[in-house]
């Protein structure tokens, strides 16, 4: 993960790197309050159908706010929403672990969703800022390393603290600790995030909209600079629906199997840190996954490598309503794992490099918009199958978005960017500014 011919200098491997680091405290936070949420509303009495609500109120709040944020971000600087975001996930697992009721930890568990939002949209803004274009591949996968790393040891510790280590602690307190241990290590990613982002970098995007505003006119110019771009348009720029929908299901997929494992777990008997154990050998299969992404890719094509690792992924997801061993459920997880690694970088690639210029953001925030819409219609209709048919049918649920994500990828083929003109958010302009980013960035 060295700066080598990245987009900002030789030394912007060390902004990269920092921020890995910070996604792995941030990430490794929310997965370790996720499963303490779905156990926490156990607790409280909650059936599959009631934890499907709760899980799926950790989207709500990204709603209403990812374009809106998306959109500023592509005008300022992407930065400061790292620290606010680490803020709002500590206090969302913090409120959690005192909240005595469903709804009360609904309203809570939305809260981190919304600080996980903010920090993702600013992370991603930041790399694909501070990236070239051929290195958009590369560096998202080594960003989502961080996340995987979190989502590697979260649910272990949480699956801990919440059984083994919370057998002496009182009844129906053990979620709690597991929460307020999650805030803390929340809070543990402000460590990497000082001086993070190369300030001259967005002050020169934002100057570069200001100039070409000046110079433009007409519908040209209102295409060419930095004012507003009509979601419509990003929306219908070949490759970012597909990207979107891929994304959400992979990701629909992510968050329904953290969330209901715990379920299935209690329904075939297996203990709270065996279900930690199994989630992290699935991170663990994510995190190599995406160490080997740029060899893959170079093999099969992005394209080729999304559909790939989307079908693997649904077949596997199916076969998860199969009763099986412990053992074979724990080599099913580290392929499906696997499967899934690939997906969220690619696709963050696939849109920043399909979306217009100036919107970036922009189409990273509804990507994140189509990921918390799967949040929110994944959980809520995985809670109605486990109510009806039990914690194995969500599954079959996944397999089936899976297979139709990869048919989307399939059918799909985004066009080949071209180097963008000297000037633009990651073109020259960000290479011309990348002399200093080492002293800058510190």
């Amino acid at each position: 993960m060295s700066g080598e011919g990245t987009g900002t200098g030789t030394g912007s491997g060390r902004w990269l790197l920092r921020l890995v680091v910070s996604f792995a405290f941030a990430q490794g936070a929310v997965s370790m309050g996720r499963p303490a949420v779905s156990y926490h509303a156990l607790e409280l009495g909650a059936d599959a159908g009631a934890v499907g609500v709760v899980t799926a109120a950790f989207a709500l709040l990204p709603l209403a706010v990812a374009v809106p944020l998306g959109r500023r971000t592509d005008r300022a600087r992407c930065g400061p929403l790292l620290p606010a975001g680490v803020a709002l996930i500590a206090a969302g697992c913090a409120l959690a672990g005192t909240a005595p009721s469903l709804p009360l930890l609904a309203a809570w568990s939305a809260l981190l969703g919304l600080g996980h939002l903010v920090f993702v949209i600013g992370a991603q803004s930041l790399v694909a800022r501070q990236s070239g274009p051929h290195e958009h591949d590369r560096n998202f996968s080594y960003f989502t390393i961080g996340g995987s790393m979190g989502q590697l040891v979260g649910p272990v510790l949480s699956g801990w603290l919440v059984g083994g280590a919370g057998s002496g602690w009182p009844s129906g307190q053990s979620s709690a600790v597991a929460l307020f241990a999650a805030g803390a290590t929340s809070v543990c990613a402000y460590a990497a995030l000082w001086r993070i982002e190369d300030v001259r970098t967005a002050q020169g995007t934002r100057r570069t909209g200001r100039g070409d505003e000046a110079g433009a006119d007409g519908a040209d110019g209102a295409a060419a600079t930095g004012s507003t771009v009509p979601v419509s348009r990003i929306l219908r720029a070949r490759g970012v629906p597909a990207g979107i929908f891929t994304s959400l299901a992979v990701l629909s997929t992510t968050d329904v199997l953290t969330a209901y494992l715990p379920v299935l777990g209690e329904e075939r008997g297996i203990a709270p840190g065996m279900v930690g154990v199994l989630l992290s050998l699935r991170a663990a299969a994510s995190v190599l996954s995406r160490v080997a992404l740029p060899s893959m890719t170079a093999w099969l094509g992005r394209q080729m490598l999304l559909v790939v690792s989307c079908l693997t992924a649904g077949a596997l997801c199916a076969l998860l309503a199969v009763p099986m061993p412990v053992w074979t459920l724990a080599l099913a997880l580290v392929v499906l794992g696997f499967g899934l690694g690939v997906g969220q970088p690619l696709t963050m690639s696939t849109v920043v490099q399909a979306a217009p210029d100036r919107a970036r953001s922009t189409a990273l925030a509804l990507r994140l918009t189509g990921n918390r819409l799967g949040q929110v219609g994944a959980p809520a209709g995985a809670g109605l199958l486990a109510g009806a048919a039990g914690a194995a049918a969500p599954f079959v649920l996944l397999g089936t978005l899976l297979l139709g994500a990869a048919l989307t990828a399939g059918a799909t083929r985004a066009p080949a960017r071209t180097q963008p003109a000297p000037g633009t958010e990651g073109g020259s302009g960000s290479e011309r500014t990348g002399a200093g980013a080492e002293a800058r960035t510190g």
